[in-house]
């Protein structure tokens, strides 16, 4: 009995742990800015397939740019210059991406950025 309650605890322990870094924000990145980029992220590639190729170039991309960006508070709208700086690095991001798809998927990326873009306040 002790063994099959020792064995339980552990198991719960064990899952608990391997969720916990999955809830977290990204070292550096800040409350909500890896949520944020993450979301962005999922917009800009629907209907999009990646090669396994393309999808470890994406993140060793994601990851040099999201050093870059500058941190905000969620629920707290950024102030302009702080959503010119974050335009301006994911338009760095999204260029260098878009260079990593086919011209098919490169088709599909600039219909979901031009949707993105019409969506955002003042529809830069």
């Amino acid at each position: 009995m002790k063994l099959s309650i020792a064995l339980g605890s552990a198991a719960i322990l064990a899952l608990a742990a391997s969720t916990a870094p999955a809830q977290s924000p990204s070292a550096g990145g800040g409350p909500g800015r890896s949520a944020f980029a993450e979301r962005r992220m999922q917009a800009l590639l629907k209907d999009i397939t990646l090669t396994a190729a393309q999808q470890a170039k994406i993140d060793s991309i994601r990851a040099r740019y999201a050093a870059q960006l500058p941190a905000f508070t969620p629920g707290t709208r950024p102030d302009s210059a702080t959503r010119v700086k974050m335009r301006e690095v994911f338009r760095q991001q999204d260029d260098e991406i878009r260079g990593v798809l086919t011209a098919d998927q490169q088709k599909t990326w600039d219909k979901n950025i031009a949707e993105m873009r019409a969506r955002r306040p003042g529809g830069q």
